[in-house]
């Protein structure tokens, strides 16, 4: 009898850093008839391993952990496993990382704060194939998106920028005045919030606005 209840539950896998979350969501889990965790890891290589070894139907994962992060570990999942469906644990709602972690492929975001009242719902709403996004989220991504949102020319200069090349350069490189170039600089250290060219080039790396 318990094999069949078994075949019909959703196997997890929960992700994150600190032993503590982990436990709570175990102890959540643990009571409900149609779920269990078939395995957990504390940081991205481990989330791949344990993924190929178990192959979960919903992978809960946090983006700040070390040795490699949640992004990096659902890409590398999403590879081999196209139909993998990750729920993002983020403790807070305006994450620069929201748009990269949607594009590696997250399925729904969880507050840590809300995960309590949360959490088992939007398991069963992703296992179901629907996508969670709470409101807060969406709107901070919607501001965030606003507020910063570089041209195509001063992403060019930025990609310019980070590949090493002086204002002299870039200008030539583009057929445009220094000067232009001058403005575009001052532009981007604004709309990034950034002190200098390199602190914006670390910016728009982080934010996945350019790569390297």
């Amino acid at each position: 009898m318990s094999m069949s209840s078994d075949a019909k539950s959703i196997r997890i896998l929960a992700v994150d850093d600190h032993a503590l979350l982990r436990e709570g969501i175990a102890g959540l889990v643990s009571d409900q008839p149609d779920m269990k965790i078939v395995a957990e890891a504390s940081n991205g290589r481990e989330a791949i391993e344990q993924f190929r070894k178990h192959n979960p139907d919903i992978t809960l994962i946090d983006l700040q952990m070390p040795e490699m992060n949640g992004i990096d570990a659902m890409i590398a999942v999403r590879s081999e496993f196209p139909d993998a469906r990750f729920i993002v644990l983020t403790t807070y709602s305006g994450d620069v990382q929201v748009s990269r972690a949607l594009k590696a492929g997250a399925r729904a975001f969880l507050l840590k704060s809300l995960l309590r009242k949360e959490l088992l719902d939007t398991i069963r709403a992703v296992h179901a194939g629907q996508k969670r996004i709470p409101s807060d989220v969406a709107a901070k991504l919607a501001d965030h998106i606003a507020d910063d949102l570089l041209t195509v020319r001063e992403i060019e200069v930025l990609r310019l920028i980070a590949s090493g090349n002086a204002n002299k350069l870039i200008a030539d490189r583009l057929s445009i005045t220094e000067e232009t170039v001058k403005g575009h600089v001052k532009n981007i250290l604004s709309k990034l919030g950034a002190h200098d060219r390199t602190h914006a080039v670390t910016i728009g790396l982080k934010r996945g606005i350019i790569e390297l």
